[in-house]
């Protein structure tokens, strides 16, 4: 999302979102959700996020750095 659509937000100026971003996020809100139930204490969901991980999706890279990669198949494979 662009920086100015991020600040428009914070003023109250909200537009429509295209679908990219709503699939986006999505998927965000997706895997935060699944953090909330999977790792409900705040430190070990923020440790899975930047920790190296060896399931086959990940190849021991971070769920972060994937996440960051800039694909929304990337958002998907770690949701």
């Amino acid at each position: 999302m662009a920086r100015t659509t991020l600040y428009q937000w914070k003023q109250g100026k909200v537009g429509p979102l295209d679908r990219h971003v709503l699939e986006r996020l999505s998927y965000l809100f997706g895997i935060f959700a699944a953090l909330q139930i999977l790792l409900p204490f705040p430190a070990r969901a923020k440790e899975w996020i930047c920790k190296p991980n060896t399931a086959p999706l990940l190849a021991g890279h971070w769920a972060l750095e994937r996440m960051l990669a800039g694909q929304v198949a990337d958002l998907f494979l770690v949701r």
